[in-house]
């Protein structure tokens, strides 16, 4: 007879440290950045890599300020994460000025004001690209047009002199840029053009967006990469993604000129970088199991709402900060019961 080895509780579960989910989580994005660039040109890389210098200096100075150790914090890629999601968020041709504000606001108020790593109500990223939406819409407003039209597009030295010193530095610039698959639909639909007539437009694919279809491909493939590491559960993502496409289905046959397929709806713009890397934020989203269906249908309802109705193409920073707020009360109606807990 062998014997056996009883070992008593507790017993702890091995978990992933911030610093090696971070990095999970920057080997996911990577498929869409690259194809971001691809698509969008030199624009994408430069902002990436302006983000994330500023990130880590105002990440380094609030740390500082704050008596908190740089080795701990300053490397766990929490500040890295936030930059690639801003950087990606704006247009390639923004100005490095508004870049570097939008990190300020997304480390220092969103992040830091709050405690820092954990603390945070809201999602510094999405905080810090509504900060700058909102202030300064017309930098963010022209976007380069996409590689595969018949638009001419920008060379690394166009894309550097508007960057660095304005859009007034490239004569050419009106040519040179345009607007997102989304905010093009938008512009149309407020000018009585039909979907049919609109899908006619150089800026669709063979799906979606030209360009942005193939982009979105990317997203996807960095969320599978981050469900098979155990990084992300799949109950937020599938619930926004299909609530989403639910809604868009429902308006869809109701009227096909004025509204979106529900394919567009998933494959254009943010909507799978929100689905994967956004609303999976395990800060600031909601923590009960409930709560987290709850949380992602609610951010599927009024990304909807805003995109169709109100004023700005894209609404998937709107709503998560929307949701972000209402968290508390969601966790506070959905906690499960303890076990061995006695009703009241």
């Amino acid at each position: 007879m062998t014997e056996s080895i009883i070992i008593s509780s507790p017993h702890l579960h091995q978990a992933m440290s911030v610093k090696q989910v971070m990095r999970q989580v920057i080997f996911a994005l990577i498929p869409g950045i690259l194809l971001s660039i691809w698509f969008f040109g030199w624009g994408v890389l430069i902002q990436c890599l302006l983000a994330v210098s500023f990130a880590l200096v105002i990440e380094s100075l609030m740390l500082f300020l704050r008596g908190k150790p740089l080795k701990v914090f300053l490397y766990d890629g929490s500040a890295v994460v936030t930059a690639l999601l801003l950087s990606v968020a704006i247009s390639p041709f923004t100005p490095f000025w508004v870049t570097f504000l939008g990190i300020c606001f997304a480390i220092i108020i969103a992040k830091h004001c709050y405690g820092g790593l954990g603390y945070n109500m809201f999602n510094p990223a999405m905080a810090g690209y509504i900060f700058v939406l909102l202030c300064f819409p017309v930098e963010l407003s022209s976007w380069p047009h996409i590689i595969g039209t018949d638009y001419p597009h920008a060379s690394l030295v166009d894309t550097l002199s508007i960057i660095f010193l304005g859009h007034s530095s490239v004569p050419a610039f009106d040519s040179l840029s345009g607007a997102t698959t989304l905010g093009y639909m938008k512009s149309q639909l407020n000018g009585m053009a039909m979907m049919t007539e609109i899908r006619h437009s150089p800026l669709f694919g063979s799906f979606a967006g030209k360009g942005t279809e193939w982009i979105a491909l990317g997203w996807f493939a960095g969320g599978i990469w981050l469900f098979m590491r155990g990084i992300i559960k799949w109950q937020m993502s599938t619930t926004f993604l299909a609530t989403l496409f639910v809604i868009s289905l429902i308006f869809y046959w109701y009227d096909t000129n004025i509204y979106l397929s529900p394919v567009l709806t998933l494959f254009t713009s943010s909507t799978m970088l929100a689905a994967f890397f956004i609303i999976t934020d395990p800060v600031t989203a909601s923590t009960t199991p409930r709560g987290k269906i709850i949380y992602a249908a609610g951010i599927a309802f009024f990304t909807y709402l805003i995109r169709t109705w109100g004023s700005y193409p894209d609404a998937i920073a709107f709503a998560v900060l929307i949701m972000n707020a209402t968290v508390p009360l969601i966790d506070s109606y959905t906690r499960p019961k303890v076990f061995g807990e006695i009703q009241q």
